[in-house]
């Protein structure tokens, strides 16, 4: 059976929350926000090796936080490109050759879990893709470019999708070589697959595996953290 491995992707600049350095660095609770992340992929026990993609001229402090908080599984500190697919594109051109199972999750999501790790490397195992995802609550309208509504989409059938998404390593490979030749740009990974007309299983995602965007993300995230 071939190897798990993780690739995180940390090299987004975080414009949206305001902050002077990219926001998986900004400490949460004493704690760089990526390293959560980190300790959490280099716990679980069937991830081999984690692969850590940064923004240009982050590439050392990713080696430091290796060191600093003994994240023995990192082994390779990738740098990023212009978006996240092509960072993305990166991380998997580090994977060893044997690599059978990948979970792609962003730095930006501290709250992963080990059951949820889980559930996503069984899930790519069985389907081939998959993602984690939760129902959308509110009601979604389709607008033009002028703000009149289109329409209302059913709810029943709309999720918000999450990360570590978690792929067969050669069917991710494959789409994301497919997508740079041919120009398309997906809103995450599982859309390069569903793009190919391959199958992407939802499983059920984590109410606390919130995406840090804002400063009122980042609020809740210190809530969470104290609980």
């Amino acid at each position: 059976m071939g190897k798990t491995y993780a690739i995180v992707t940390a090299a987004g600049s975080g414009r949206r929350l305001g902050s002077k350095i990219p926001k998986q660095y900004l400490s949460l609770a004493g704690k760089p926000l990526v390293v959560y992340s980190l300790e959490t992929l280099n716990n679980y026990s069937k991830i081999d090796g984690i692969v850590l993609v940064v923004g240009a001229g982050w590439e050392d402090t990713g080696y430091r936080l290796k060191d600093q908080y003994e994240i023995t599984k990192l082994t390779a500190v990738v740098t990023g490109g212009s978006t996240r697919q092509a960072s993305v594109y990166r991380g998997l051109q580090a994977l060893p050759e044997n690599t059978e199972i990948v979970l792609i999750h962003d730095a930006a999501r501290p709250f992963i879990t080990g059951e949820l790790i889980g559930q996503m490397v069984a899930a790519a195992r069985r389907t081939g893709a998959a993602a984690p995802a939760l129902p959308v609550k509110d009601t979604i309208k389709v607008a033009d470019s002028n703000g009149l509504v289109h329409s209302s989409p059913d709810r029943s059938c709309l999720f918000a999708v999450q990360t570590p998404q978690s792929f067969v390593c050669s069917i991710i490979l494959e789409a994301h070589e497919k997508a740079a030749k041919e120009g398309f740009t997906g809103t995450d990974d599982a859309m390069l697959v569903e793009w190919m007309s391959l199958p992407v299983e939802l499983v059920v995602g984590d109410e606390q595996n919130i995406k840090i965007t804002t400063s009122l993300d980042l609020k809740l995230a210190e809530l969470l953290v104290r609980k």
